[in-house]
């Protein structure tokens, strides 16, 4: 049986993990040919941010010319959730359920497998998305229109980037499960190093506009890495599928954060 992926398989596996949207061809892949398209789409997952970002920050900015800019966000961020499932939003509540209610690595990884919401959970998803919302208001009332376009863009690119540079500097926790487990531990160098190419097109816009806020955000994620990455080994041994979803969540947020800072 032939095991190699075709060419187009990782960009469109990229799409068909990472949104709703119906995407043709994959039902044709063995699960071999599927496993082996999965490392390599996980490079593409910066491009397929950075067009849910571009939706995002084009509803958002059409929405703005007719409502007030809280509504014209909270419009943008309900479009996206139903564009992508509300996938990383998930990955947030979980996260912060597990760790936050769980004292010994099974119990972290007994909570993150429960499809209910906790206490914590609820709280950590509520400021991860209202500080998410207040930071994307910030954006569209201080910026012009193209430099909000490219921030926005610029952050859902930068999360997914994350999300590669923690598959390959964390290995898949013992006993996890998704994402992490079934392909987290073949992403080396040469997947780091097409996600980076792959997220120019998404970084470069705002990079040129705003190359501090940039360096400023590339400089937290390294430090945010390296705490998470101890974290998750102290705790669990590894990353799981949710841990990877909180932390593209953490890199739009310290774009957003980054960029909206009042520089002296």
């Amino acid at each position: 049986m032939d095991v190699r992926c075709p060419a187009w398989a990782p960009p469109v596996l990229a799409v068909q993990f990472l949104t709703r949207i119906p995407v043709p061809g994959t039902a044709r892949l063995s699960p071999a040919q599927v496993s082996a398209g999965l490392v390599q789409a996980v490079g593409w997952f910066p491009l397929v941010g950075a067009a849910i970002g571009a939706i995002t920050a084009a509803i958002a900015l059409a929405a703005d010319a007719l409502w007030p800019a809280l509504v014209a966000v909270l419009i943008a961020l309900t479009v996206e959730a139903r564009l992508t499932g509300a996938f990383h939003e998930d990955a947030v509540a979980d996260f912060c359920d597990a760790f936050g209610g769980g004292w010994t690595a099974d119990d972290v990884r007994r909570i993150m497998k429960d499809s209910r919401i906790g206490s914590y959970g609820s709280l950590g998803l509520i400021l991860a998305l209202g500080l998410r919302a207040a930071l994307m208001l910030a954006v569209i009332e201080t910026m012009t229109p193209l430099l909000a376009f490219l921030t926005l863009i610029a952050s859902a690119c930068f999360g997914r980037l994350l999300v590669v540079l923690l598959m390959a500097s964390v290995a898949p926790a013992p006993q996890g499960e998704g994402l992490a487990k079934d392909i987290g531990s073949g992403v080396g160098l040469h997947v780091i190093v097409l996600a980076l190419v792959i997220a120019l097109p998404g970084l470069l816009g705002f990079a040129l506009l705003e190359p501090l806020a940039l360096l400023a955000a590339a400089l937290a994620a390294g430090v945010f890495v390296l705490w998470f990455r101890a974290l998750l080994i102290r705790r669990i041994g590894g990353s799981t599928g949710d841990c990877l979803g909180f932390a593209a969540y953490a890199g739009q947020l310290i774009l957003l954060l980054a960029a909206t800072v009042a520089w002296p």
